[in-house]
């Protein structure tokens, strides 16, 4: 068992906690960030941090114009509600974020109709699939008008060879394209490309400074200037309007200046882990392309397994099979204890 046991600070030991890269508190170098943000009023459009930040986004994804957002569910939302009207359809994953974990504000809000195709084991949709997806021009048929896409995908990298094809496809349909890129600079490192190439080919992206990046909150999203004044009339009909939100983008700058490159760090012991747990009996692991380990226990002690972990300040998910994710707040020594504690339960 290891010996894992630093100090939270309160004299109890931390928790080695790997439910999701969104956990991480602020740095104190990100914190004096914000106490000395310059701000104003966002909706009278004189917040100063958050117009250049928007500016900064905006020019490093290739785009025209940026909207700052409360979170990715917001930023994917105003998207959808954009590009589609009340009647029309989007294409999109089985598993894609925004159709399964956004409690289905499109249809909801928009009455838009989600059309969810089969995701590949590396998170593409067939482009074959997606073209017999396309609904002809006629009143039995909800209108399709949207394709939306995720990059990284449960961690894993879409290529620009498959996300320019898509693309291409779907623009010669009359389609626009939008990238929940929630964590498309983990992509962008993992990859070797900027985040302008891997964002290129869409219409709209939505990138988010909470996960991975380190800031507390706030979601960014990119298109045309067209497109980020609808998705501005939305923001605030959704309640997204904010006065003082230089303090966030102060963050958020912050982490864009100084915690894309060690995305590196957390790929590496997202390979730590795989490695260790996958020498484990009964484990078998998904080798992690970024930041995210999944892991199947074939004896069908999941739960078990998970509140063993907790036990030992441990935390991951379980909703399909096991979840790990790496982060700025963890370390070596962390994923070690990780490693350790799951020993301890499956070889006992």
């Amino acid at each position: 068992m290891s010996d894992y046991a630093p100090s939270s600070g309160s004299g109890s030991m931390a928790a080695v906690d790997l439910r999701s890269d969104t956990v991480t508190k602020p740095t104190p170098a990100m914190l004096a960030a914000i106490a000395a943000a310059e701000v104003g009023d966002d909706v009278f459009g004189d917040d100063p941090t958050v117009n250049a930040l928007q500016e900064r986004v905006a020019a490093l994804l290739g785009k025209e114009a940026a909207l700052f957002m409360a979170s990715g569910t917001q930023s994917n939302l105003c998207a959808l509600l954009a590009h589609c009207g009340r009647g029309d359809e989007y294409i999109v994953g089985q598993l894609a974020h925004t159709y399964r974990y956004e409690g289905g504000g499109a249809a909801v809000l928009g009455g838009i109709q989600p059309q969810p195709l089969n995701n590949q084991p590396d998170g593409t949709l067939k482009l074959e699939d997606i073209a017999a997806a396309i609904k002809p021009d006629d009143v039995h048929f909800a209108r399709t008008r949207l394709l939306a896409l995720e990059n990284t995908w449960g961690g894993q990298v879409l290529s620009t060879q498959y996300t320019n094809a898509a693309c291409e496809l779907a623009h010669a349909r009359g389609l626009a394209t939008h990238l929940d890129g929630a964590r498309l600079f983990n992509a962008a490192v993992a990859s070797g490309r900027s985040v302008g190439d891997l964002a290129r080919a869409f219409d709209s992206v939505s990138i988010c400074f909470g996960k991975g990046l380190g800031a507390p909150i706030g979601s960014m999203l990119v298109g045309s200037s067209e497109l980020i004044r609808r998705a501005h009339r939305i923001r605030k009909m959704v309640g997204g309007g904010l006065r003082q939100v230089g303090l966030l983008a102060a963050a958020a700058d912050h982490a864009l200046t100084y915690h894309v490159e060690r995305l590196a760090d957390d790929h590496a012991l997202a390979r730590r882990l795989a490695e260790g747990l996958a020498a484990l009996p009964s484990v078998t692991v998904t080798p992690p392309q970024t930041n995210i380990v999944f892991a199947q226990v074939s004896d069908g002690r999941t739960p078990a397994l998970l509140e063993h972990l907790k036990s030992r300040g441990v935390l991951a998910t379980g909703l399909i099979g096991l979840r790990f994710v790496t982060h700025l707040d963890v370390d070596a020594a962390g994923i070690d204890h990780a490693i350790a504690a799951a020993r301890e339960f499956l070889e006992a």
